[in-house]
């Protein structure tokens, strides 16, 4: 589990004792809650005239949020726009469409186009008529003879640059982008040459954006294409993409027959418990389907189908074969598992557990997904490598309950050694990837996508010996407290996981992880020295520019909103590769039921190029009584990563 006392900035400084003279006090609006949007799309989500990034400010609410989900899912690619929204809900990404669809601004005058009268010509003839000779709809027929589009799902295209809209088109035809089937863009997209591309995007560029609101398709309008988005849309459907793994399974274990239904049921919680469907699902894929890809310092893993499809997934597994897989890391066949299947804890999962989550899988979908090979290097692939790492590192075990510990340690023990698998990110490594001391959280830095999962043993770090329980249960079920938030893979397993348990587990959990030994606070670090003052400098003024309206000029921050950075662990913590992580590439806390519509950060690797981002830091790690190293442009280079997950 990954713990941290978060930090959030936003992109337009406002001082935060005020304005112009003004107080400006802190709103807990949503459209405060969407900065993070528009540091890039611009104030008010109106873009600008150079942007690549478009304007959003008044676009169909359906359209947004269908793009909003398709990114968050998978179907749109562009990394900062997937971390950003990784871990938030439909209702919410519906409600940040309907807040920029309510804005009604002035669009600035389009530039004049550099295309040839000919080509200009082409590229309206395109737009209004289309080419019928080659099964090409005219775009007037879809978005509207204005080309102002159509409420509630069709996109206007005037006030768009040429960049983007070369860039979407290329994106549709190469499948970077799509929508369900039938996909009509991408058919359109493949029929277009690219001299079309050319003229149709150079014309539309350069129309005036039509006065007035966008209209409203009128029901029943017969479109040249059948699109899949729109009949999704017009159907009311919601994609299950962005909810819960598993969190249908409840409602079927109703329709189980009734000796099953209990079983169905504890093995959906056991499932979440464990974030199952953390490695088992694929953005936007069918849940538990597999196909998503653990990093290790050996290659990646593919993690497997557990669908009950006979052919693909664990339709001919049997309730020992699937305890097998868990408490011996074998499969059905006999062959050894990968340890990125974290059975070295799953081995102390009590069999009653693992035959509930068994049943439970089997009354999923059947989804015939064929499990994708590793791609680990040699030596690593070998099957004779593998076994001797298990005689070395691995013996199965099983759960033993200390008897001198209370109940809800005992169950804690269990599901932080077991099932929730924690030492799996948090247990440090040796050069093998074994644990080097089974039943210590001593820290590691990820693999998979750059993260450190930070020490539960370290007052510098995460460690909880002086939080109480109830903020531990606060952080696991929402989040986000008052003193810390989750970031990164954390924020997932509470997405997905922790929000879900019961009260009683969460206590246990908690009672548990405040419990662990606290290592000795150990030598400060340097922090900085009159030789920075410079580098300093540099930073406090990027951090006035574009952190202290939400952070504040002390680093106060807004309790539950904006973090504190004065006093903050996460902020002087070393590693820094967290704190990097979330500066470039931002984000939003996970959404729960406790905390639904949590703030958002931008990704200020937009805005702000290595060396700039690493004063601000530095500054940052050194301002308000913090003390912690300097970071460089190149350390932050080296540390950013890509923000997708």
């Amino acid at each position: 589990m990954r713990l941290r006392q978060g930090v959030a900035a936003t992109i337009v400084w406002v001082s935060a004792h005020g304005v112009a003279g003004g107080a400006q006090p802190f709103e807990d609006s949503i459209a405060q809650r969407t900065l993070a949007c528009t540091a890039c799309h611009g104030a008010q989500g109106r873009a600008t005239r150079d942007g690549y990034f478009p304007r959003i400010a008044g676009k169909p609410a359906g359209y947004l949020f269908e793009q909003l989900r398709s990114f968050r899912d998978g179907r749109r690619s562009y990394p900062p726009m997937a971390g950003l929204l990784a871990n938030l809900g439909d209702d919410y990404l519906r409600e940040m469409a309907g807040h920029f669809a309510s804005l009604d601004l002035p669009y600035p005058a389009p530039r004049a186009a550099r295309l040839s009268p000919s080509m200009l010509a082409r590229g309206r003839t395109l737009a209004l008529e289309g080419d019928a000779t080659r099964e090409l709809p005219a775009c007037a027929e879809c978005h509207g003879r204005a080309l102002s589009g159509a409420a509630p799902a069709i996109p206007g295209l005037p006030g768009l640059s040429r960049d983007y809209l070369n860039a979407q088109l290329g994106a549709w035809r190469d499948g970077l982008r799509h929508a369900g089937a039938p996909d009509c863009m991408a058919q359109v997209a493949r029929r277009l040459r690219p001299e079309d591309v050319a003229a149709v995007t150079g014309w539309l560029a350069a129309q005036p954006v039509p006065d007035g609101p966008v209209p409203v398709a009128p029901p029943g309008r017969r479109l040249p294409m059948r699109c899949g988005s729109l009949a999704v849309h017009a159907s009311g459907g919601a994609s299950s993409a962005g909810a819960s793994p598993g969190g249908a399974a409840a409602s079927r274990a109703a329709a189980a027959p009734q000796a099953d239904a209990a079983q169905v049921a504890r093995g959906a919680y056991l499932a979440r418990a464990g974030n199952c469907a953390g490695c088992h699902t694929a953005r936007g894929a069918a849940a538990y389907a597999g196909g998503r890809g653990v990093a290790t310092p050996f290659g990646i893993v593919y993690a497997s189908n557990l669908t009950p499809d006979e052919d693909t997934g664990l339709g001919r597994w049997s309730s020992d074969d699937f305890w097998r897989a868990l408490h011996e890391g074998r499969s059905k066949d006999g062959r050894a598992l990968y340890p990125a299947f974290p059975y070295p804890q799953f081995t102390r999962i009590r069999r009653e557990d693992s035959d509930a989550i068994f049943v439970f899988l089997r009354s999923l979908p059947a989804v015939r997904e064929t499990n994708r090979r590793h791609a680990l290097r040699f030596p690593y692939d070998r099957p004779l490598v593998l076994e001797a790492w298990r005689w070395l590192f691995f013996r199965p075990a099983a759960f033993v309950a200390d008897a001198a510990r209370p109940a809800d340690w005992n169950r804690g023990a269990y599901l932080v050694n077991g099932l929730a698998h924690c030492a799996a990110c948090h247990g440090a490594r040796n050069v093998f990837g074994a644990a080097r001391e089974r039943g210590r959280f001593d820290g590691e830095q990820m693999p998979d996508d750059g993260w450190y999962a930070p020490s539960l043993h370290d007052p510098r770090q995460a460690g909880l010996a002086d939080w109480s329980v109830g903020e531990i249960v606060e952080l696991l079920r929402g989040a986000a407290t008052a003193r810390a938030g989750v970031a990164g893979p954390m924020a997932e397993v509470v997405a997905h996981g922790t929000q879900h348990l019961s009260e009683d587990d969460l206590r246990a959990i908690a009672v548990f992880l405040k419990a662990l030994p606290a290592d000795p606070p150990g030598r400060a670090p340097a922090g900085a020295t009159g030789r920075d003052a410079g580098w300093l400098a540099r930073g406090a003024r990027g951090y006035g520019e574009h952190c202290a309206q939400c952070h504040g000029e002390q680093g106060e921050g807004v309790p539950r909103a904006y973090p504190a950075l004065a006093g903050n662990r996460a902020v002087t913590m070393d590693p820094a590769v967290n704190l990097v992580r979330i500066g470039a590439h931002g984000g939003y806390a996970a959404a729960t039921t406790a905390n639904p519509r949590p703030f958002g950060m931008p990704p200020f690797t937009q805005v702000l190029d290595d060396a700039d981002l690493a004063a601000i830091l530095s500054f940052v790690r050194n301002a308000w009584g913090n003390r912690g190293s300097i970071l460089s442009g190149s350390q932050v280079s080296r540390q950013r990563g890509s923000a997708a997950r």
